[in-house]
């Protein structure tokens, strides 16, 4: 190798004109590789503009519908065609003949003959009937005395510590059983307040103030905050945790509610919508896959990440009922999910396979809106984020754990999001946290498959447990 500091002159202008000749050369590949790149990029949206067209032309048109006029221009549209009836799926388990086990039996039976009168006795069984009835709650109100004994030796006063946790929490009047009955009616049947104390007046005759009600609901949200905190580490020890947000108004002041979701937890946060929410409650220990849309506050989250390819269909989908005369997107839209069918198709077998089909969607997902981000077109924005978030967009196909879509999320969100749309929000912060812990509650008992309200009356008796089950 030759020692440049030790070159003469003529050795190093020999290096130098060789060097020049060198990338000359590069720059004259790199001006043809960015011809043929442009050729490629014209070709590829001019194929999907052919695509876009020739799906365009091999629809037929199929009937009119109700809502589209047929004949003369001023016509009423017609009645809409008759669908052919689908057969009803049939049930795994006939639930209507499946019989229950009986915890009460009464013998039906004839003492003398309808004909002769003659006496009968004995007998076998000829048909058995089941008749299932729920009877009426009665309300059992239970007087504690507590008596004082006097020691006869030492003169001390001995009265019995008043031990009724497992009966009801605290100074309060009202039992566990109607504490649980209360919430269930509250979080799971979703009944106003004054539709409650309705409904317990008819079944039991018991009369409930509104105070009494919203007072008995609160005290369920404050004996789980233990559970509450295990669910939040719970969380933060999930492989994949599913991200969603939704408004939520808090004394007229407008707010929002955050879910973070997993297979057998939900657990529901009220705050700003910001990226703060997602690190505070993801902290540093969470080491999982964070699944979401493509809200800017998880664009900053450096961890694992899945972006919802539902929510970017659904924008696809948006923006082509928007220029419905544009095949180049029509066109494009097709093509960009037949690389999300392939992938889906393709995301089995052993990891190194799986490595490769990734990197392959995300090589063609790339050609695909690479023609689009320096012209202006109706998908230039959406390219822009797909190139963006390339990475993010197929983590679901090397790790099987991790979903496309952010589905979870939205089941999550639709209890409280019905519930806004019938109240509106909360009135005060004490009103915000009870009703998002019972929705983290009653909502993960519903995801584990548990019976609510035995759920909710084990919490009571046991409070201080740091788990659900």
């Amino acid at each position: 190798m030759l020692d440049l500091y030790h070159a003469d002159r003529d050795e190093l202008i020999r290096i130098i004109l060789a060097q020049r000749e060198d990338l000359a050369v590069r720059d004259r590949q790199i001006a043809a590789q960015a011809t043929d790149l442009a050729q490629l990029r014209s070709v590829i949206a001019q194929l999907t503009e052919r695509l876009g067209a020739l799906e365009q032309t091999s629809k037929r048109p199929g009937p009119p519908g109700p809502g589209s006029p047929s004949g003369m221009p001023g016509l009423k549209p017609g009645e809409a065609p008759e669908r052919a009836v689908r057969p009803r799926k049939r049930r795994k388990t006939g639930y209507g003949r499946s019989r229950m086990v009986a915890t009460d039996q009464v013998i039906h039976t004839l003492d003398a003959c309808p004909d002769c009168g003659a006496p009968l006795s004995g007998g076998s069984v000829k048909r058995t009937r089941e008749v299932i009835d729920l009877p009426l709650p009665q309300v059992v109100v239970t007087e504690h005395v507590y008596l004082e004994r006097r020691c006869p030796d030492c003169g001390r006063r001995c009265v019995p510590r008043p031990e009724l946790n497992a009966v009801v929490a605290g100074q309060r009047r009202f039992g566990h059983r109607l504490v649980s009955l209360l919430a269930v009616l509250r979080e799971e049947a979703r009944l106003p307040i004054a539709l409650m104390q309705r409904l317990v007046r008819t079944l039991s005759g018991l009369e409930l103030s509104v105070g009494a009600i919203v007072d008995t609901v609160a005290a369920v949200a404050e004996r789980a905050h233990p559970v509450l905190t295990s669910l939040a580490a719970q969380i933060r020890a999930s492989p994949v945790v599913h991200v969603d947000e939704t408004g939520w108004r808090e004394a007229g002041r407008n707010g929002y509610v955050w879910t973070f979701s997993t297979p057998t937890i939900r657990l529901f946060r009220h705050g700003r919508r910001t990226k703060e929410m997602v690190t505070t409650v993801l902290d540093e220990t969470f080491a999982g896959v964070l699944v979401s849309d493509f809200y800017a506050a998880y664009t900053g989250y450096e961890g694992g990440h899945q972006y919802c390819w539902a929510h970017l269909l659904r924008d696809i989908h948006d923006l082509t009922a928007q220029h419905p005369t544009d095949a180049a997107l029509r066109g494009w839209a097709t093509a960009v999910r037949a690389v999300l069918t392939t992938a889906q198709v393709g995301a089995t077998g052993t990891l190194p396979e799986r490595w490769v089909v990734r990197r392959r969607a995300e090589a063609d997902l790339r050609a695909l809106c690479s023609p689009w981000l320096e012209r202006t077109a109706a998908q230039t924005t959406l390219c822009r984020r797909i190139v963006t978030q390339l990475s993010h967009l197929f983590v679901f196909v090397t790790d099987p754990a991790v979903p496309a879509t952010n589905n979870a999320a939205e089941r999550s969100l639709r209890p409280l999001v019905v519930a806004r749309k019938i109240s509106g929000g909360t009135r005060s912060a004490r009103g915000t946290t009870t009703r998002l812990a019972l929705a983290s509650l009653f909502g993960t008992w519903r995801a584990q498959g548990r019976n609510p309200y035995d759920a909710c009356l084990a919490l009571m008796q046991s409070p201080h447990s740091e788990q659900l089950r």
